[in-house]
């Protein structure tokens, strides 16, 4: 083995192992829950997780169930709700902005963009306060509502669907649209809008996850159990279980089950979320 090919081996399987310990860090925690979910009360907390002794997930998800007359799917129902209606809504005001953005001119454009790109900056926690005074304002406090509209709105949503526009929409298309007799809202919903669908996949995951995982914005604006969603909720149960363990295995059953959805859109969304991926390298 000549030194030059023995350094390429030494460099691949240095590159492989590095991506092994990564892959094993990442699926680490879904092992974990996994086996975790199996457990009862006793057993989780003995240490011994990362085995199936004990199976005991019928039972998990019997208490599950039927734990104040099943009040978990109830939470699971308005994280859907609030995910799924939201990360729709803010799939269509992103790309319907970014497209007008990209393709219209109008006085202020650029100073408007920059105050979108300037939202991008903004951690959404430093915005719940004031969402909360809004929200009191408007008479939306712990309702739907109050979780539901900021959804809408994602800056960057806005900022990567004008990138979308201007890589997957040619201006030539659009003005044969017109020339045809379409109006602007034609044009945008039967042209630009199926052009640009990679990236509405795209802002549409990010939103779905990012709306799924959220915490603070819930914690501030409801207060009725009914209204949590999974985050909320699970934190609520985990708060109990430090006086009550048996709180424990309903907890870690319930955060296997909450991942699913996320896996679910990810896989069968997959084929459209790597293309707006690879856009950019292709254009």
């Amino acid at each position: 083995m000549t030194s030059g090919t023995q350094n390429r081996w030494l460099s691949k399987t240095a590159v492989n192992g590095v991506l092994l310990i990564a892959a094993l860090y990442t699926l680490f925690p879904l092992i974990w829950l996994l086996t975790a979910a199996t457990k009862d009360a006793g057993n989780l907390l003995g240490g011994d997780v990362f085995s199936f002794e004990g199976f005991d997930l019928a039972h998990n998800l019997s208490e599950l169930t039927s734990y104040q007359d099943g009040i978990y799917f109830r939470w699971y129902g308005n994280s859907l709700l609030y995910a799924g209606i939201g990360a729709l809504g803010c799939s269509l005001v992103s790309v319907a902005a970014g497209y007008a953005f990209d393709k219209y001119r109008f006085r202020g454009k650029e100073k408007l963009f920059a105050l979108v790109l300037l939202g991008v900056l903004l951690p959404s926690t430093a915005l719940s306060l004031p969402l909360y005074l809004l929200a009191v304002e408007t008479g939306t406090v712990n309702t739907y509502w109050a979780v539901l509209i900021p959804a809408l709105v994602n800056p960057f949503g806005v900022y990567l669907s004008r990138i979308f526009s201007a890589g997957y929409i040619p201006d030539e298309v659009l003005e044969a649209a017109r020339i045809d007799g379409a109006g602007e809202l034609r044009t945008f919903w039967s042209v630009g809008l199926r052009m640009v669908m990679p990236g509405f996949v795209t802002v549409f995951l990010f939103q779905f996850t990012a709306i799924w995982n959220n915490f603070f914005l819930p914690l501030v604006m409801l207060s009725d159990k009914d209204l949590y969603p999974l985050s909320l909720g699970l934190y609520n149960w985990h708060s109990n279980a430090n006086a009550d363990p048996t709180f424990y295995p309903m907890v870690v059953t319930g955060s296997l089950l909450a991942v699913t959805p996320l896996i679910v859109a990810f896989v069968v969304l997959q084929r459209h979320w790597k293309a707006g991926l690879t856009a950019g390298s292709l254009k």
